[in-house]
């Protein structure tokens, strides 16, 4: 690219509550990589808890909100997957503000799709020498398509394959099912508790089973239903989100 893209930088809810030291290391990557980097001190919710458990009429506010406030920049970019995909395709219509909401819908991406697809990273100088396990979210992977789907009769591909095999020393895990889900599902883990948890132990069980040292994904939500799980269990594994991995790896 002939000059740094100014990226407007969103930070889901509960990654700003629970997981900030995820939000600092994907602005650090991004800075790391060349790009201006601003954090909008106005931003809320996407709204997408609310519209997930059936208010969708009631996102509208927060809707008109994220459209104002990120509209100015020329990517917006997010380490979250399914808070990316609320935004692109779950938005309400909003026929008043049709362009705002195209021109966002174009321009906001998960992180590791932004990395890939526009800033197309050849390269990565850094080292990260451990077994690492990648679980694929299902909103990242069923929704913006950031990896192959097993039911899908397609070549195999995935974005955070691509960036982590450069680094020196890793070594990436071929799981036995790379695309099932964690069994977290925002207020499903709550509603189907005994099934979410076991779906969550057999995915947990899958990474254990190869012997990986570090845990990641793009999407905290279902990092955090692991985690939980691991730790209930006296699991070692330790958990990471990509982007602390590529930034601590390119320091």
């Amino acid at each position: 690219m002939n000059s740094a893209p100014h990226i407007g930088l969103f930070i889901p809810c509960y990654v700003d509550q629970f997981y900030p030291q995820v939000a600092i290391a994907t602005l650090e990557l991004l800075e790391k990589l060349g790009c201006q980097v601003s954090y909008p001190l106005g931003q809320t919710c996407c709204g997408q808890p609310l519209a997930n458990s059936g208010y969708e009429r009631e996102t509208e506010g927060s809707s008109r909100h994220f459209l104002e406030l990120f509209n100015q920049f020329d990517y917006i970019v997010a380490p979250s997957g399914s808070c990316v995909l609320h935004v692109k395709e779950h938005f309400p219509k909003l026929p008043d503000m049709e362009k705002e909401q195209n021109r966002v819908h174009d321009r906001i991406y998960e992180l590791t799709e932004f990395l890939t697809d526009i800033l197309k990273v050849e390269k990565l100088k850094g080292s990260f020498p451990k077994k690492v396990g990648f679980h694929s979210s299902c909103h990242g992977l069923r929704g913006l398509r950031l990896a192959s789907c097993s039911e899908l009769n397609i070549p195999h591909f995935n974005k955070a394959q691509q960036l982590l095999k450069k680094l020196d020393g890793l070594e990436w895990v071929e799981l036995s099912r790379n695309d099932e889900c964690c069994g977290f599902g925002g207020t499903f883990a709550i509603t189907e508790e005994a099934l979410s948890i076991q779906m969550g132990k057999d995915r947990l069980a899958d990474h254990l089973s190869h012997e990986v040292d570090v845990l990641t994904g793009g999407d905290l939500s279902c990092l955090m239903h692991l985690e939980g799980i691991a730790k209930r269990e006296g699991q070692k594994v330790e958990f990471m989100h990509i982007a602390e991995i590529l930034n601590q790896a390119i320091r």
